[in-house]
């Protein structure tokens, strides 16, 4: 007999799957009005993926050009690309050399020549060349994460601390056409902090960028103030841009995946934007309030949310909404709450996200550490690898934001 936790998994695993970039990829290159051959730079989670299915369709039309991911993401050569991995959340030196070989290329283009410029989340820290001291932007990076800033807010300050970011890579490949192609892993679909727009006019100013570092109270140099004093660009005549993917989408297949194993599915949002603590805490009660009411229900979030580090412990946004939750779903029957990100990785750690049901808090209770504790000391992965609670799928191939889903069986 199936459990609640194979209902889960079965639903993470087609969500997954309707959110491969391959078709949308091909779809919207055959919809581009691309010439005869282009230089391709792919960059993000799912570069790699993107990438792929660009070569399946165009083959020999693509010259040459780049992939840049994550680390363990790249899954082998591809026609006469060159792939690179590299460092995410926070930049590193195969993050500042790849793009250095990106600009290098840009430099190089000239009239009637074209870039296919494919890009997902994660772009922000793998695609980088800063204006700022290499060490200096890791250690702001590092600052922004810790916060609980929001992603619009990192990518406003970022975008400008940077010689790729917030519309200047398009501008260094004028006069050379930029055809991007975008899976979007930001909330309403902002173009141009998706990745912090590499090829797209800025629509944030300078005022706010430094009222952003003001409020979270940034340790910035001189240098670094400079740069968010200094505009981006806000009009790009050289790009055309198609979006074929978004959490939307990962809500709407886990809503008629969950309709096929018996549940009543209802998308509560495709814009959560809280703390994880707080989202957590708000899944649990909705769970709880209707618990025993006799329908069996799918509640289903999608958005991406923050956490604010005061511990000292491992985990990420996923994880620790899933914790959160499991205090307030604790005694409950048939029901339970999972979090994950849908490209496979949460925070620093090795986990998607994580899964927990009405007995997680007494069996952590049982062996010592209560669920708030763990809390406390944002250790939500080792909370969750205690009780077997971790959801682990390895890089999936794309990057659509974060999926939420409490389950009640009755």
């Amino acid at each position: 007999m199936k459990t609640i936790r194979d209902d889960a998994n079965e639903i993470i695993r087609r969500a997954i799957r309707h959110v491969q970039p391959d078709t949308a990829v091909q779809s919207a290159l055959r919809r581009a009005e691309l010439p005869e051959t282009v230089h391709l730079v792919a960059v993000g989670k799912a570069a790699w993926q993107m990438a792929h299915a660009a070569w399946e369709e165009l083959g020999d039309r693509i010259r040459d050009g780049l992939v840049i991911t994550k680390y363990h993401h790249g899954k082998g050569p591809i026609g006469p690309l060159e792939i690179r991995e590299a460092g995410h959340p926070v930049p590193d030196g195969n993050s500042f050399a790849a793009a250095r070989r990106a600009l290098a290329l840009a430099d190089g283009l000239g009239e009637g020549e074209a870039v296919l410029f494919l890009l997902s989340g994660g772009g922000s820290a793998l695609f980088e060349s800063p204006l700022i001291p290499e060490d200096e932007l890791s250690d702001i990076t590092a600052q922004l994460l810790a916060s609980g800033a929001d992603i619009v807010e990192m990518n406003t300050i970022r975008k400008r601390l940077s010689e790729v970011k917030g519309g200047r890579f398009a501008r260094r490949c004028a006069p050379a056409r930029v055809f991007s192609v975008v899976l979007s892993d930001i909330v309403g679909d902002p173009l141009d902090m998706i990745a912090s727009g590499p090829a797209c006019p800025d629509s944030t100013t300078c005022a706010m960028a430094e009222e952003i570092a003001r409020r979270y109270g940034l340790r910035l140099s001189d240098r670094a103030w400079e740069c968010l004093r200094t505009e981006t660009p806000k009009d790009l005549d050289n790009v055309e841009t198609v979006i074929t993917g978004s959490v939307a989408q990962l809500c709407a297949s886990a809503a008629q995946t969950a309709a096929e194993l018996g549940y009543e599915p209802l998308v509560l949002t495709d814009s959560l934007t809280c703390q994880a603590r707080e989202a957590g805490a708000f899944l649990a009660a909705m769970a709880r309030y209707h618990s025993g009411r006799g329908r069996a229900l799918a509640l289903i979030a999608g958005g991406e949310t923050v956490v604010r580090l005061t511990g000292s412990g491992l985990g990420g946004r996923n994880q620790e909404l899933a914790l959160s939750a499991a205090v307030g779903i604790e005694g409950l029957a048939d029901t339970a709450v999972f979090s994950l990100g849908s490209d496979g990785t949460d925070g620093p750690t090795d986990a998607a996200g994580g899964y927990v049901d009405g007995g997680t808090a007494a069996v952590l209770r049982r062996q010592g550490r209560g669920a708030e504790a763990y809390l406390d000391d944002n250790d939500s992965y080792h909370a969750l690898s205690a009780c077997g609670g971790l959801i682990v799928t390895g890089p999936t191939g794309t990057n659509v934001n974060d999926l939420t889903v409490a389950l009640i069986r009755e």
